[in-house]
């Protein structure tokens, strides 16, 4: 994915599934201390198939090492539909979400100044390129109807197929969020299997704890992320999740481009 391979990490921060959700917790939270204080010791390449700059680059803390994908704000190119300046703030945002309905969608991501200036850096997950949506079986169905929500609750227009990453333990992972959490409805997704079907409750149980998050304006959830997006977003983002918890059904196309381009 890269002009160069990635550095394998001396101790790897990614969550490990198999023990469970709190120890899956607690190393998102450790890779996320490393994206935020250890040092970024160079750029190892360029991604060059997407619109804006991004770099995978080495971070480094004590005998702790990562690869990361780097993407300054300065890199991003402008668009008439989202504010400039604004998708690595989105990156974190989208992050920030799946933390709190504790569904580790995204790899920890973190807003903070690198090479070329303020922007996201998040954890890289070494994969296999050539897998992504398309070559999934029912075995990931439970996994896709997490991101379904997700995505309908961050308001996602970009989920491409190979915005779907599949680790070495056979767990999918998000990345690509900047072109998300905008106040139009602007959902895009390759994933309309499940539209019009019943969600199930244990999936919706994450989402009004997601709701009563944000409607306490004192929650550091809420806090968070009215920092790093506009209020009539995050009253959006609101909307869309009282709407999931009152239709119970995973969402259906809508009028306009419902598919993103090219769709991998």
């Amino acid at each position: 994915m890269s002009d160069q391979s990635p550095h394998s990490p001396q101790s790897d921060p990614r969550p490990d599934e198999s023990r469970g959700s709190p120890s899956a917790a607690i190393d998102m939270a450790r890779a996320e201390r490393l994206l935020s204080e250890g040092d970024i010791e160079d750029v190892q390449g360029i991604m060059r198939w997407g619109s804006n700059y991004a770099a995978l680059v080495t971070i480094r803390e004590a005998e702790l090492a990562a690869t990361a994908v780097y993407k300054p704000q300065r890199g991003e190119r402008p668009l008439w539909d989202f504010p400039d300046g604004t998708l690595c703030y989105r990156e974190v945002v989208a992050y920030i979400i799946s933390e709190a309905l504790e569904w580790h969608l995204v790899p920890p991501t973190v807003l903070r100044v690198g090479p070329h200036g303020l922007g996201s850096l998040q954890l890289f997950i070494d994969h296999d390129p050539e897998i992504n949506y398309f070559s999934l079986d029912d075995q990931f169905v439970p996994q896709l109807q997490r991101f379904v929500i997700f995505d309908d609750l961050i308001n996602n227009a970009d989920r491409k197929g190979g915005h779907l990453l599949l680790d070495a333990r056979g767990k999918l992972w998000g990345i690509d969020h900047g072109l998300a959490l905008n106040a139009m409805p602007k959902l895009r997704t390759v994933i309309w299997e499940f539209a019009g079907h019943p969600i199930p409750h244990d999936l919706l149980a994450p989402v009004q704890k997601l709701l009563d998050q944000l409607a306490t304006p004192s929650s550091d959830l809420r806090t968070r992320i009215d920092l790093l997006i506009a209020r009539e977003e995050v009253d959006a983002l609101q909307k869309r999740a009282n709407h999931l918890l009152d239709c119970r059904q995973f969402p259906q196309p809508g009028p306009g481009p419902n598919y993103p381009w090219p769709p991998v």
